[in-house]
């Protein structure tokens, strides 16, 4: 380029035009790109057809539920994870918790969580940068491992007959919409009262609060306080639990020791020590709940646990950036399903996992849950996935994960605390690191 105090001249551009006609493979690329979507033509064919799907270890046997259009896959996750034990000691072929129910009481407890987090910070000015990120994210749909077993442990569950979906927890941008509203306002108001004590502004919060329940129960219905379970079995034998609360129905269909579960991460990134705790300034939903914790590891520890745990016969929660390397509609992820690099003629298009994350070219976006592995001479080699995002795609909703994928695009999963050898259990123990409140190891409760 010119010395033109970095302006593009007209003599850049016909460099730069000189440059792109010269070689006959940007033609064809530009011929091919216009016509059809970048990813047909980028696709790797033997990649491709080297995704076979079967599994050595297979778990599923039901049918996959739709998050819709809302940001609630780390709830389905969870509770598609529930559902296979409730389902055994249902003897039903099909089952579903109440997402929507779910959704209700998280979305109170993070209004709540988002308006102490305000008075916290009302010493501080507007353009702060946690007071701007938290004014920027409020209540959004995502959320993290700890924080549903907050809400189970706090609110129970409900079978989805006792809160089915309603428009706004199956498209939920105008409720949020609303929500942020009031809620904005309502840390104008706690704002502009900052010199109060304490207890006057958590009576002004719980004036903000009546409002953002009134708007949730607009919305989504009222969370039922008891309700009558019965049930036909799929031996057509009818069942009948009476009336329960949902503290009594999570008691009792919860086959799984949620609470003694832990989060592994596998954040690469210089900053973050292996064998350390870390966890994110102002993540969480529920005030008083059990923070939101990592431990960041080897990624072949993550798979070991993972493998171990199918194999055992329970499925595995996990956060990942799905929208990667991802053909949707084949249901099929590969670190090198698109060959981009060829399409655009250039050397290299990638970065490291962890440059990604330090870069903003990477982070959590969406958790599902693995239901199947194959192993061949005791390593892993691809990995059964089930998503929340309806039939439509892949085999009937379940996906097919290339071991090169999770390496690269698999950041954390949940699994039993006795799964790690005792010096990461002992690891567990030690003060976390506390990351920024906009660290993208938080990305996934946006």
């Amino acid at each position: 380029m010119s010395e033109s105090g970095g302006a593009l001249t007209g003599t850049d551009i016909e460099l730069l035009n000189k440059e792109f006609n010269s070689d006959p493979a940007h033609r064809r690329s530009q011929n091919a790109v216009t016509q059809v979507s970048v990813d047909d033509v980028a696709l790797d064919r033997a990649v491709l057809t080297g995704i076979e799907p079967s599994m050595s270890h297979l778990l599923d046997d039901w049918k996959v539920t739709n998050q819709k259009q809302s940001g609630r896959c780390w709830a389905f996750a969870g509770l598609n994870l529930l559902r296979v034990g409730a389902m055994k000691t249902l003897n039903v072929k099909d089952f579903e918790f109440s997402q929507n129910y779910t959704m209700f009481w998280d979305k109170l407890e993070r209004a709540n969580y988002f308006l102490e987090a305000i008075i916290d910070t009302a010493d501080r000015d507007a353009d702060d940068r946690t007071v701007a990120y938290l004014l920027d994210s409020v209540l959004g749909d995502g959320g993290q491992w700890n924080m549903f077993v907050a809400l189970i442990n706090k609110h129970g569950l409900v079978p989805k007959s006792a809160m089915p979906e309603t428009e706004s927890s199956s498209n939920s941008n105008k409720m949020n919409a609303s929500l942020r509203t009031v809620l904005r306002q309502g840390a104008a108001t706690l704002r502009a009262a900052r010199g109060a004590n304490v207890e006057a502004l958590r009576s002004q919060k719980r004036d903000i609060l009546t409002v953002v329940h009134r708007v949730l129960s607009i919305h989504l219905g009222t969370p039922p306080e008891r309700f009558v379970w019965q049930w036909t079995d799929k031996d057509r034998e009818f069942h009948r639990d009476g009336v329960l609360t949902p503290l009594e129905f999570a008691a009792k269909y919860v086959t799984i020791p949620i609470n003694d579960y832990v989060c592994l991460v596998d954040d690469p990134r210089a900053s973050s020590p292996k064998s350390r705790t870390f966890t994110v300034d102002f993540l969480g939903n529920v005030v008083g709940g059990a923070p939101v914790v990592y431990l960041n590891v080897e990624m072949a520890q993550i798979k070991e646990a993972a493998r171990q745990t199918i194999t055992g016969g329970e499925p595995v929660w996990f956060g990942c950036d799905v929208g990667k390397m991802m053909r949707r509609d084949l249901g099929v992820w590969d670190a090198r399903l698109f060959d981009f690099a060829g399409v655009y003629g250039i050397s290299d298009f990638g970065l490291s996992k962890a440059d990604r994350l330090v870069l903003h070219e990477s982070q959590m976006t969406h958790a599902m849950l693995f239901t199947g592995v194959d192993v061949l001479d005791g390593q892993s080699r691809r990995w059964r996935v089930e998503n929340s995002w309806g039939e439509e795609n892949g085999i009937d909703g379940f996906y097919t994960m290339n071991d090169s994928w999770f390496d690269e695009y698999v950041f954390e999963i949940a699994c039993r605390r006795d799964l790690l050898p005792e010096s990461l259990q002992q690891a567990l123990s030690a003060e976390p690191i506390v990351l920024p409140a906009w660290d993208p190891m938080g990305a996934l409760a946006l």
